[in-house]
């Protein structure tokens, strides 16, 4: 029998009321201010970016690249071999790299994933010239860079201390404050600690704010056009309730029963929708382009990596590089929570070879089909797909690419359908997440209780949906969110210099030998045999 305290359903219900309390005004008291000032509100924030990004853009270009230089020393050093605890995996293989995919991806990405190239094409970077044939070939080059290595680098170097914390260290608390007083000895429970969770719960929150921004006007506008409805902001409200109660649900029943459930589906119908894409689309010009794209992509990885345009004066660098690698940090706390959580009984290299070749290839072969084929309808003039961005939405325009299939209205349906799967399984993540930070204690293998988490699963609907009402700028949300990012980068740093420290301390005095076989040491014979049956 499986013992009490590693059982993921027992729960801890002592709620940090402080931090939550703090957090909801400090939200609030944002939505209101830029509801009452949308004008300046939105001023201030630009000119904050602007100077953020004139003063820490090339350290930020930096900081990606080096998060994945470290990651691949990591990996291939003798602490790769590290087991995070002595613990059998909790999850199939299958079902982990799912998770960590749907939650890294994100329902945004489907959005992301038919127009990014329609942004390249009209400003590419290196000095490219705009609208023209390197422009096309140059576009799914940088949508492969911004969203491959690098950026999961990002996501991995937030996942293996606090993994590293739980499992091998055996320190109570998930958070990210936990982390830090682990290492640097400030009190988890003082004003530092209650800031960066606060940092964390902010960020988590803004950026989920933007993605439901971005996601249910696109889910209403394909249900409208299925069922020849007008589009309105009761379906909107329609949407919202569905998805609020299939992931409200799958968050009560946990990650087991609920959310790998929920991936494991998601991931088959995305598979699905690729190769029905495929089959029926440009299928040489997806396989022949995507390869030209990654081939550009790596033989330049470097110079794209580093790339400040300090003659050209161009504002590619900060408008796209360092505004993703600052929009892919402010994710970090919650993937490196979430992944964490999913990651006991792993090695060290598993989860960096994981996130980096598992994550970026999902990516990219994601990418490559929906963006080839969106560009493909562009270059034989189904779909003036820039045009229409232009002139309505890219809304519209994905639309109307999905028009060109056959059977329109039933893959119209099934995007709908793929995209609200794909927002479930993030805000399911995201709501796990945010009851972890706000619970008090909770030890290796305890989740925060069901009450806790279908809390959460309220707070990341209704704020969103209330900034959608008051129709708050958005874009001054996401911006305000990613300014947190400097702080975030910080904690980052700090987190690899204290997992390194301990790593020393643990094994540095082990032969990679040594570190082998404890890691191939029998495992927990109950965990294993739950893992094999997940």
């Amino acid at each position: 029998m499986q013992s009490t305290t590693r059982d993921p359903e027992v729960t801890n219900k002592k709620y940090d009321y402080g931090l939550i309390v703090v957090s909801l005004v400090v939200v609030a008291a944002t939505i209101v201010g830029l509801t009452v000032s949308p004008e300046q509100g939105s001023a201030i924030a630009n000119r904050a970016f602007a100077a953020i990004t004139y003063v820490f853009g090339t350290p930020t270009l930096v900081f990606a690249l080096a998060s994945f230089a470290f990651l691949l020393w990591l990996a291939f050093s003798k602490y790769g071999d590290i087991r995070l605890g002595q613990e059998g995996p909790d999850f199939s293989t299958k079902s982990w790299v799912g998770m960590i995919l749907t939650a890294g991806l994100g329902s945004a990405t489907v959005y992301w994933a038919f127009l990014e190239w329609a942004y390249y094409y009209q400003t590419p970077g290196l000095g490219v010239a705009a609208r023209s044939d390197d422009a096309y070939a140059w576009s799914l080059a940088y949508n492969f860079f911004h969203w491959g290595l690098s950026a999961w680098s990002l996501y991995c170097i937030a996942v293996l201390p606090i993994a590293y914390h739980l499992y091998v260290r055996k320190h109570s608390g998930f958070r990210l404050s936990s982390v830090v007083a682990a290492i640097t000895g400030i009190r988890q429970r003082g004003p530092l600690g209650k800031l960066v969770d606060l940092i964390f719960i902010f960020t988590c929150i803004g950026g989920l704010s933007v993605t439901l921004g971005l996601s249910i006007p696109l889910l209403s506008e394909g249900v409208a056009g299925v069922f020849g409805w007008q589009n309105s902001f009761m379906i909107d409200l329609a949407i919202v309730a569905l998805i609020s109660v299939s992931f409200s649900l799958s968050s009560y029943l946990g990650i087991e029963k609920g959310v790998r459930r929920v991936t494991n589906f998601n991931s088959i119908l995305a598979i699905l929708f690729l190769v029905a894409l495929f089959v029926l689309g440009p299928s040489k010009f997806i396989v022949d382009n995507s390869v030209n794209a990654l081939g550009i992509m790596l033989q330049n990885f470097v110079t794209m990596s580093l790339w400040t345009s300090p003659i050209q004066g161009s504002d590619f660098p900060e408008s796209w590089t360092i505004f993703y690698w600052l929009y892919w940090i402010t994710y970090t706390p919650f993937m490196g929570v979430f992944v964490a959580r999913i990651s006991r009984g792993r090695r060290v290299k598993e989860v960096i070879i994981n996130m980096l070749v598992s994550g970026s290839l999902g990516c990219w072969v994601f990418f490559g089909v929906l963006e080839n084929y969106s560009m493909d309808a562009h270059l034989h003039g189904l779909v003036d797909v820039v045009g229409e961005m232009a002139a309505s939405s890219g809304n519209v325009a994905i639309l109307q690419v999905l028009g060109t299939l056959p059977m329109a209205s039933l893959f119209v349906l099934f995007f709908v359908v793929l995209s609200m799967l794909f927002l479930i399984s993030t805000l399911d993540s995201a709501s796990y997440t945010l009851a972890v930070t706000a619970s008090r204690e909770l030890r290796n293998g305890q989740d925060p209780s069901a009450s806790h988490r279908l809390f959460w699963c309220l707070m990341v609907v209704v704020v969103p949906m209330a900034m959608i009402f008051v129709d708050a700028p958005l874009n001054t949300i996401k911006t305000a969110a990613i300014m947190t990012a400097v702080p975030l980068s910080a904690i980052l740093l700090l987190m690899c210099y204290g997992m390194v420290r301990w790593m020393r301390e643990d094994y540095g005095l082990h032969s990679r030998e040594q570190i082998l076989v404890e890691a191939r040491a029998p495992v927990t014979p109950a965990l294993a045999t739950r893992s094999a049956t997940l």
